[in-house]
């Protein structure tokens, strides 16, 4: 038996929720997510969304930030369609309910590195929750939207279809009719089918040993995708934030960016502040330069974490703009009002992913793709802050436009006959053990090898441990029933190869691939895209 709907959706973060609220009014919708439907990268989103609604803004202004942040890598078109229609994307949350901090009945606008101006629009230090908990709301009270929570993606569900011209058969294009799903909580490998499918599963910070995201950010997406014929983009573009909390408490707790939008100093061991040796913006240059610096200074020094510190801004000022920050550092006995934070650069965001036109569509047919999955062409080699949540709102207004036509299109086509999921002998393992240390290893050997600063020989080092690796995760996945955690490994594996593939195919620096090999930015040869299709190493 398979679940039908007229659009599956596969995660549940700011990109799902929006597309789903928008095709509930052409359909019915499967909203499939693999904890509970707001554990999300989008909850975890501190800083805001980038719009121009200032006076002193521009869309021209904001164009040219995401421009140079992007480092000669975004496409032009995207940027400007993805900030022209930011605004508009601002009041739809504002209808929605979304209760963005105010100042004397305007929206506050931060300021945040990169910015030449405020215009960062957020709900204190907690945007994203403030705008999952909205959606959310909506999306739940639809009766055209169902949830299936605890459900993990295995694999997409796709056919060629075949044409007889005389003596010669041929395949027309690839197409997506759904996905296998395991249920969590039964174990069982459930089919779902769909006219239109959409991905929006978050990132991949997992895949390293440190990282801000939580733990379902373990690449799913792009690794289903690549196995179905997706065309892959620009993994070599890891972004490490510069500043996550340093704390044996906490594994995973990030200090906005707004935190030196609005005057923090990066300070050394010392109290020194060294920003101005590495950028004339200082603690406001772009993320990779900013996360470099740091990487710098901890391997001269040998200490374990650089400071943040607010303190000069005053108690009232900074408990007022960063509740949360405050608070969650308050409870592990830091006083941030009165001393610095510790921090440490850590992997946080996804700035390739699955190839998408400007309608969110990839190259398999009915195949959509939105948010940090994607690859739009919006970041280029580094992501502007702020950017990510603006890019997944207006492709989700996009994407409908190619919801529409794939509906018109499969409207009287029947659906096609699919297999459940046949196990092929695969027995229960209780070798908990080898998952747990693949996955040690892999993002051991990532952080190590393929983190802030690279260098080919570490690259290749780090591709031929995870090969090794691949070839005992298969061998498992063949002969074991899977689980969640199979499923994930397994995933973390493929996308660790298409980062270091890609990585070892850029003979440059550029954003935030950075090698000792390549040092310098060479526009004649690599100013493009990275693109990696399955079989055939990136060009």
């Amino acid at each position: 038996m398979a679940y039908t709907s007229d659009f599956l959706v596969i995660g549940s973060g700011v990109a799902g929720l929006s597309f789903a609220l928008k095709a509930a009014r052409l359909g019915t919708v499967a909203v499939v997510t693999k904890k509970e439907r707001s554990d999300t990268n989008t909850n975890l989103a501190q800083g805001g969304i980038a719009t121009v609604l200032g006076q002193d803004d521009s869309l021209d202004l904001h164009v040219r930030d995401t421009l140079e942040s992007g480092a000669g890598l975004c496409h032009n078109d995207v940027v400007e369609l993805v900030v022209k229609e930011g605004p508009a994307r601002i009041r739809e949350l504002l209808q929605l309910g979304v209760e963005f901090t105010q100042e004397q009945g305007e929206l506050q606008l931060g300021r945040e590195g990169g910015h030449s101006r405020r215009r960062i629009v957020h709900a204190h230090d907690m945007t994203g929750r403030a705008v999952e908990t909205a959606l959310l709301a909506k999306a739940e009270a639809d009766p055209n939207i169902t949830f299936f929570e605890n459900h993990i993606a295995v694999d997409l569900i796709t056919h060629f279809k075949l044409f007889r011209r005389g003596a010669v058969t041929t395949m027309s294009e690839e197409s997506c009719w759904g996905a296998y799903v395991l249920d969590k909580a039964t174990n069982e490998v459930k089919t779902f089918l769909a006219k239109v499918v959409l991905l929006c599963t978050g990132g991949s910070g997992k895949v390293y040993r440190y990282t801000s995201n939580p733990d379902i950010a373990t690449g799913d997406g792009v690794a289903i995708a690549y196995r179905a014929g997706a065309v892959i983009a620009n993994m070599e573009f890891i972004q490490f934030h510069p500043t996550c909390l340093h704390n044996s408490k906490v594994k995973n707790f990030l200090i906005s960016e707004a935190v030196r939008g609005e005057g923090g100093i990066l300070l050394d061991s010392h109290g020194r502040a060294f920003m101005g040796d590495y950028h004339p913006l200082k603690d406001l240059a772009f993320r990779d330069i900013v996360a470099r610096a740091i990487d710098s200074e901890l391997k001269k020094s040998g200490d374990e974490c650089v400071y943040l510190d607010i303190t000069h801004r005053g108690p009232d000022f900074i408990q007022n703009h960063f509740p949360h920050i405050y608070g969650t550092c308050l409870d592990l006995g830091l006083d941030i009002t009165k001393e610095p934070i510790p921090v440490v650069p850590a992997a946080h965001y996804q700035c390739g992913g699955v190839l998408t036109d400007m309608e969110a569509r990839t190259n398999i047919h009915n195949l959509l793709a939105l948010g940090e999955v994607a690859c739009t062409g919006l970041h280029g080699a580094n992501r502007l802050a702020s950017n990510s949540l603006l890019e997944a709102l207006v492709y989700a207004d996009r994407a409908i436009t190619a919801a529409k036509e794939t509906l018109e299109w499969r409207k009287n086509k029947s659906w096609p006959v699919v297999p459940d999921w046949d196990p092929r002998g695969a027995e229960d393992s209780d070798e908990a053990i080898v998952v747990s240390h693949n996955w040690d290893e892999i993002r051991s050997c990532m952080w190590n090898y393929v983190g802030i600063v690279r260098s080919t020989s570490r690259l290749k080092r780090a591709l031929r441990r995870i090969h090794l690796i691949q070839e005992e995760i298969e061998e498992y996945y063949w002969n074991f029933l899977v689980t969640s955690d199979l499923l994930e490994l397994r995933n973390i594996a493929t996308v660790a190869e298409l980062i270091i593939e890609s990585a070892l195919s850029r003979q440059e620096s550029r954003g935030l691939h950075y090698t000792l090999d390549y040092p310098d930015r060479d526009d004649a040869n690599f100013a493009r895209d990275t693109i990696f299709r399955p079989g055939v190493r990136p060009a």
